[in-house]
């Protein structure tokens, strides 16, 4: 991939990816990712923690309400309460994703 140009892992690639490397039909293969995919949104939908050595760590963060700004007006504006979901990556893929932007 050259600088500036940008690609996108999607579902499917994920579904051909393990394909490849298991060798079940590719509908099998999409079931485990899709199967795996809605284990991780299910846990987080019930508030845990998700862990997964080696890559990152998935976790449901309660934000309180408080003032804000209107970007384009400059007004306040209440934000309401809400939960988000932070990623914080592994020391492992920090290091790999690092090492990868270094090489020539």
């Amino acid at each position: 991939m050259t600088m500036g140009e940008q690609q996108t892992l999607t579902r499917a690639d994920l579904c051909e990816a393990v394909h490849d490397e298991v060798g079940l039909s590719r509908q099998e293969c999409s079931s485990m990712v899709e199967r795996t995919l809605d284990l991780i949104v299910e846990s987080l939908e019930r508030g845990e923690t998700v862990k997964l050595s080696g890559f990152g760590v998935f976790q449901v963060r309660e934000k309180r309400a408080r003032m804000g700004r209107n970007p384009k007006t400059g007004e306040p504006a209440a934000i309401h309460p809400r939960r988000v979901i932070s990623f914080r990556a592994s020391q492992i893929m920090k290091s790999k994703v690092h090492g990868a932007g270094n090489e020539d």
